[in-house]
Protein backbone atom coordinates (compact mmCIF):
# COMPACT_ATOMS: atom_id res chain seq x y z
CA UNK A 1 0.00 0.00 0.00
CA UNK A 2 3.13 2.18 0.49
CA UNK A 3 4.67 3.99 2.92
CA UNK A 4 5.73 7.87 4.09
CA UNK A 5 9.42 8.43 4.29
CA UNK A 6 11.06 8.01 7.13
CA UNK A 7 14.36 9.39 8.93
CA UNK A 8 16.94 8.96 11.49
CA UNK A 9 17.70 12.09 12.12
CA UNK A 10 14.25 12.39 13.19
CA UNK A 11 15.06 15.09 15.90
CA UNK A 12 16.56 17.44 13.00
CA UNK A 13 13.23 17.17 10.70
CA UNK A 14 10.83 18.56 13.16
CA UNK A 15 8.07 19.75 11.29
CA UNK A 16 8.05 16.59 9.51
CA UNK A 17 7.29 14.94 13.05
CA UNK A 18 4.58 17.02 14.23
CA UNK A 19 3.22 20.32 13.16
CA UNK A 20 2.99 21.51 16.61
CA UNK A 21 6.94 21.51 16.14
CA UNK A 22 6.96 24.92 13.84
CA UNK A 23 8.10 28.03 15.70
CA UNK A 24 8.77 26.21 18.65
CA UNK A 25 12.45 26.91 19.01
CA UNK A 26 13.80 30.29 21.04
CA UNK A 27 15.18 32.18 18.08
CA UNK A 28 13.00 33.58 15.09
CA UNK A 29 13.34 31.59 12.03
CA UNK A 30 14.93 28.68 11.04
CA UNK A 31 15.89 26.38 7.76
CA UNK A 32 16.51 23.06 7.84
CA UNK A 33 17.90 20.46 4.80
CA UNK A 34 18.14 17.03 4.99
CA UNK A 35 19.22 14.71 2.47
CA UNK A 36 18.93 10.78 2.99
CA UNK A 37 20.91 7.47 0.44
CA UNK A 38 19.31 4.13 1.48
CA UNK A 39 19.76 -0.02 0.07
CA UNK A 40 22.42 1.80 -2.47
CA UNK A 41 23.91 -2.04 -2.01
CA UNK A 42 21.03 -4.15 -2.63
CA UNK A 43 19.19 -2.22 -5.26
CA UNK A 44 18.61 1.16 -7.11
CA UNK A 45 19.02 3.50 -4.20
CA UNK A 46 16.38 5.32 -2.17
CA UNK A 47 16.66 8.84 -2.38
CA UNK A 48 15.07 11.47 -0.45
CA UNK A 49 15.97 15.23 0.30
CA UNK A 50 13.83 17.97 2.22
CA UNK A 51 13.83 21.36 2.82
CA UNK A 52 11.80 23.32 5.70
CA UNK A 53 11.34 26.96 7.11
CA UNK A 54 9.65 28.01 9.63
CA UNK A 55 9.12 30.92 12.45
CA UNK A 56 6.95 32.28 14.75
CA UNK A 57 5.19 35.66 15.24
CA UNK A 58 3.30 36.06 19.13
CA UNK A 59 1.92 33.00 19.64
CA UNK A 60 1.34 31.46 16.60
CA UNK A 61 4.07 28.98 14.64
CA UNK A 62 4.47 28.25 10.99
CA UNK A 63 6.05 26.56 8.46
CA UNK A 64 6.41 25.22 5.25
CA UNK A 65 8.26 21.47 4.61
CA UNK A 66 8.98 20.40 0.71
CA UNK A 67 10.38 17.00 -0.06
CA UNK A 68 11.69 14.70 -2.87
CA UNK A 69 11.74 10.96 -2.56
CA UNK A 70 13.10 8.73 -5.45
CA UNK A 71 12.94 4.65 -5.16
CA UNK A 72 12.89 1.38 -7.17
CA UNK A 73 13.92 0.81 -11.01
CA UNK A 74 10.68 2.84 -12.10
CA UNK A 75 11.96 5.62 -10.81
CA UNK A 76 8.89 5.73 -8.41
CA UNK A 77 9.05 9.86 -7.66
CA UNK A 78 6.91 11.32 -4.52
CA UNK A 79 7.00 15.52 -4.18
CA UNK A 80 5.23 16.51 -1.56
CA UNK A 81 4.64 20.38 0.13
CA UNK A 82 3.09 21.08 3.44
CA UNK A 83 1.85 24.25 4.99
CA UNK A 84 1.87 23.93 9.36
CA UNK A 85 0.24 26.12 11.55
CA UNK A 86 0.02 26.21 15.70
CA UNK A 87 -0.73 28.12 18.77
CA UNK A 88 1.22 27.84 21.97
CA UNK A 89 -0.68 28.56 25.35
CA UNK A 90 -0.11 27.67 28.88
CA UNK A 91 -2.72 26.27 31.31
CA UNK A 92 -3.11 28.37 34.52
CA UNK A 93 -2.74 24.91 36.23
CA UNK A 94 0.29 23.62 34.43
CA UNK A 95 2.86 26.97 34.30
CA UNK A 96 5.93 24.87 33.40
CA UNK A 97 4.24 23.33 30.08
CA UNK A 98 3.20 24.73 26.96
CA UNK A 99 0.94 23.04 24.71
CA UNK A 100 0.66 23.75 20.82
CA UNK A 101 -2.08 22.00 18.78
CA UNK A 102 -1.04 22.75 15.13
CA UNK A 103 -2.30 21.85 12.01
CA UNK A 104 -0.86 20.34 8.48
CA UNK A 105 -2.31 20.71 5.00
CA UNK A 106 -0.01 19.07 2.05
CA UNK A 107 -0.58 18.62 -1.55
CA UNK A 108 1.01 15.44 -2.54
CA UNK A 109 2.16 14.60 -6.43
CA UNK A 110 3.41 11.12 -7.72
CA UNK A 111 4.64 9.40 -10.84
CA UNK A 112 6.26 6.77 -12.06
CA UNK A 113 8.25 5.52 -15.33
CA UNK A 114 6.48 2.90 -16.67
CA UNK A 115 9.48 2.89 -19.51
CA UNK A 116 12.18 1.59 -17.19
CA UNK A 117 10.35 -1.07 -15.93
CA UNK A 118 10.23 -4.71 -17.48
CA UNK A 119 7.43 -7.49 -17.75
CA UNK A 120 6.76 -10.98 -18.54
CA UNK A 121 5.45 -10.27 -22.16
CA UNK A 122 8.90 -9.30 -22.48
CA UNK A 123 9.97 -13.14 -22.34
CA UNK A 124 8.77 -15.11 -25.38
CA UNK A 125 9.50 -18.50 -24.07
CA UNK A 126 12.84 -18.80 -24.80
CA UNK A 127 14.75 -15.87 -23.93
CA UNK A 128 14.12 -12.24 -22.14
CA UNK A 129 13.80 -9.13 -24.54
CA UNK A 130 14.02 -5.87 -22.81
CA UNK A 131 13.41 -4.18 -26.22
CA UNK A 132 10.15 -5.89 -27.29
CA UNK A 133 7.28 -4.37 -26.36
CA UNK A 134 5.25 -4.79 -23.03
CA UNK A 135 1.56 -4.86 -24.40
CA UNK A 136 0.68 -2.87 -21.53
CA UNK A 137 -1.97 -0.32 -21.18
CA UNK A 138 -1.12 2.04 -18.56
CA UNK A 139 -3.93 4.65 -17.48
CA UNK A 140 -1.39 7.20 -15.73
CA UNK A 141 1.66 7.76 -14.79
CA UNK A 142 1.24 10.60 -12.27
CA UNK A 143 -1.62 11.51 -9.25
CA UNK A 144 -2.05 14.41 -7.16
CA UNK A 145 -3.75 14.42 -3.88
CA UNK A 146 -4.22 16.61 -0.64
CA UNK A 147 -3.43 15.40 2.61
CA UNK A 148 -4.54 16.70 5.76
CA UNK A 149 -2.80 15.99 9.56
CA UNK A 150 -2.92 17.47 13.14
CA UNK A 151 -0.94 17.08 16.02
CA UNK A 152 0.67 18.37 19.08
CA UNK A 153 3.37 18.72 21.76
CA UNK A 154 3.83 19.77 25.00
CA UNK A 155 7.29 21.78 26.24
CA UNK A 156 7.57 20.50 29.81
CA UNK A 157 10.71 22.39 32.05
CA UNK A 158 10.56 20.48 34.70
CA UNK A 159 13.53 21.71 36.53
CA UNK A 160 16.58 23.73 35.72
CA UNK A 161 18.75 20.64 34.66
CA UNK A 162 15.96 18.28 33.02
CA UNK A 163 13.17 19.38 30.17
CA UNK A 164 11.06 17.74 28.24
CA UNK A 165 9.28 17.65 24.60
CA UNK A 166 6.29 15.59 23.50
CA UNK A 167 3.91 14.97 20.77
CA UNK A 168 1.72 12.79 19.01
CA UNK A 169 0.42 13.62 15.88
CA UNK A 170 -1.59 11.89 12.82
CA UNK A 171 -1.44 12.36 8.76
CA UNK A 172 -2.93 11.44 6.43
CA UNK A 173 -5.80 12.08 7.85
CA UNK A 174 -8.66 11.78 4.51
CA UNK A 175 -6.64 8.80 3.25
CA UNK A 176 -6.23 10.17 -0.17
CA UNK A 177 -6.19 7.92 -3.48
CA UNK A 178 -2.58 7.08 -4.78
CA UNK A 179 -3.05 4.23 -6.70
CA UNK A 180 -2.49 5.00 -11.01
CA UNK A 181 -5.35 2.38 -11.83
CA UNK A 182 -9.00 2.48 -11.42
CA UNK A 183 -8.56 0.93 -8.50
CA UNK A 184 -8.56 2.52 -5.53
CA UNK A 185 -5.20 2.85 -3.28
CA UNK A 186 -6.21 4.34 0.08
CA UNK A 187 -3.07 5.90 1.54
CA UNK A 188 -2.84 4.51 5.28
CA UNK A 189 -2.92 7.02 8.06
CA UNK A 190 0.82 7.23 9.47
CA UNK A 191 0.86 8.34 13.53
CA UNK A 192 3.85 9.58 15.51
CA UNK A 193 4.51 9.97 19.04
CA UNK A 194 7.81 11.12 20.41
CA UNK A 195 9.53 12.38 23.77
CA UNK A 196 12.63 13.71 23.48
CA UNK A 197 14.58 15.16 27.15
CA UNK A 198 17.23 17.48 27.88
CA UNK A 199 19.85 16.91 31.13
CA UNK A 200 22.18 19.28 32.02
CA UNK A 201 25.33 17.14 33.76
CA UNK A 202 27.25 20.21 34.67
CA UNK A 203 28.33 23.57 32.03
CA UNK A 204 30.13 21.70 29.45
CA UNK A 205 27.52 18.44 28.71
CA UNK A 206 24.42 18.12 27.83
CA UNK A 207 22.59 14.62 27.77
CA UNK A 208 19.83 14.29 24.91
CA UNK A 209 17.62 11.30 25.32
CA UNK A 210 14.83 10.47 23.12
CA UNK A 211 12.72 7.97 21.33
CA UNK A 212 10.11 7.71 18.47
CA UNK A 213 7.57 5.20 17.62
CA UNK A 214 5.88 5.56 14.07
CA UNK A 215 2.81 3.47 12.82
CA UNK A 216 1.16 3.31 9.03
CA UNK A 217 -0.88 0.45 8.23
CA UNK A 218 0.54 -2.31 9.08
CA UNK A 219 4.56 -1.23 9.17
CA UNK A 220 5.53 0.09 12.44
CA UNK A 221 9.33 1.60 13.44
CA UNK A 222 10.59 2.02 17.42
CA UNK A 223 13.65 4.16 17.60
CA UNK A 224 15.54 4.49 20.95
CA UNK A 225 18.71 6.31 21.72
CA UNK A 226 19.90 9.64 22.06
CA UNK A 227 23.31 12.48 21.67
CA UNK A 228 25.57 13.50 24.33
CA UNK A 229 26.31 17.56 23.36
CA UNK A 230 30.20 18.73 24.70
CA UNK A 231 31.01 22.66 24.58
CA UNK A 232 33.95 22.43 22.80
CA UNK A 233 34.76 26.09 22.40
CA UNK A 234 33.20 29.24 24.72
CA UNK A 235 34.40 31.77 23.14
CA UNK A 236 33.90 30.49 19.33
CA UNK A 237 30.67 29.04 20.55
CA UNK A 238 31.46 25.90 18.78
CA UNK A 239 29.24 22.36 20.69
CA UNK A 240 30.28 18.35 19.29
CA UNK A 241 27.99 16.00 19.29
CA UNK A 242 28.22 12.10 19.29
CA UNK A 243 25.51 9.39 19.71
CA UNK A 244 23.74 6.27 18.80
CA UNK A 245 20.64 5.16 17.41
CA UNK A 246 18.48 1.88 17.55
CA UNK A 247 15.54 0.82 15.17
CA UNK A 248 13.84 -2.67 16.03
CA UNK A 249 14.97 -5.15 14.01
CA UNK A 250 16.28 -2.84 11.66
CA UNK A 251 19.89 -1.12 12.06
CA UNK A 252 22.30 0.38 14.73
CA UNK A 253 22.52 4.10 13.31
CA UNK A 254 25.45 6.15 14.74
CA UNK A 255 24.87 10.07 15.21
CA UNK A 256 27.34 13.04 14.96
CA UNK A 257 27.13 16.83 14.41
CA UNK A 258 28.97 20.16 14.80
CA UNK A 259 27.00 23.41 15.81
CA UNK A 260 28.94 26.83 15.72
CA UNK A 261 27.12 29.41 16.67
CA UNK A 262 23.53 29.62 14.15
CA UNK A 263 25.27 27.10 11.79
CA UNK A 264 24.30 22.72 13.03
CA UNK A 265 25.18 19.93 10.66
CA UNK A 266 24.95 16.15 11.60
CA UNK A 267 25.73 12.79 9.86
CA UNK A 268 24.31 9.58 10.78
CA UNK A 269 24.84 5.94 8.92
CA UNK A 270 22.55 2.88 9.63
CA UNK A 271 24.26 -0.30 10.20
CA UNK A 272 21.47 -2.72 9.13
CA UNK A 273 21.15 -6.10 11.27
CA UNK A 274 17.82 -7.33 10.04
CA UNK A 275 16.97 -10.51 7.72
CA UNK A 276 18.41 -8.59 4.66
CA UNK A 277 22.16 -8.35 5.63
CA UNK A 278 22.62 -11.51 3.24
CA UNK A 279 22.15 -8.83 0.69
CA UNK A 280 22.85 -5.25 2.42
CA UNK A 281 25.92 -6.87 3.73
CA UNK A 282 25.22 -4.24 6.96
CA UNK A 283 25.23 -1.26 4.90
CA UNK A 284 21.66 0.51 5.45
CA UNK A 285 21.39 4.37 4.94
CA UNK A 286 23.75 7.51 5.06
CA UNK A 287 22.08 10.73 5.70
CA UNK A 288 22.96 14.19 6.39
CA UNK A 289 21.28 17.08 8.39
CA UNK A 290 22.13 20.84 8.29
CA UNK A 291 20.35 23.76 10.38
CA UNK A 292 20.60 27.50 10.41
CA UNK A 293 18.99 30.14 12.97
CA UNK A 294 18.12 33.36 12.42
CA UNK A 295 17.71 35.96 15.26
CA UNK A 296 15.88 39.50 14.40
CA UNK A 297 18.16 42.34 16.04
CA UNK A 298 16.57 43.97 19.08
CA UNK A 299 17.76 47.00 20.08
CA UNK A 300 18.91 47.35 23.93
CA UNK A 301 15.69 48.74 26.01
CA UNK A 302 16.14 52.07 27.80
CA UNK A 303 15.32 51.93 31.45
CA UNK A 304 16.35 54.82 32.34
CA UNK A 305 16.76 58.66 30.74
CA UNK A 306 19.65 61.09 31.82
CA UNK A 307 17.67 64.76 32.10
CA UNK A 308 18.75 66.83 29.20
CA UNK A 309 19.58 69.46 32.01
CA UNK A 310 22.88 67.23 32.86
CA UNK A 311 23.89 66.76 29.01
Amino acid sequence: MGQDIHWTQFNDNPIFQNPGNAGAFKEDMRVIANYRNQWQRVTVPFSTGSFSFDSKYKNWGFGFLGFHDQVGDGKLRTIETQLNLNRAFILDKWPQHTFRPGINIGMNYRQINWSQLYFDNQYNGYIFNPNAPNNEAFQTDSKVNLSIGIGITDTWVLSERWSFQSGISSFNLNRPNQGFYNQVVLRDVRWNLFTKGSYVLNSDWVLQPSFQYSKQGKYQELMLGGLARYQFSKKDHIQLYGGLWWRNKDALALNFAYEKGPIYAGISYDINFSKLVPASNARGGFELSFKYVISRFKPKQIIHRVCPDFI
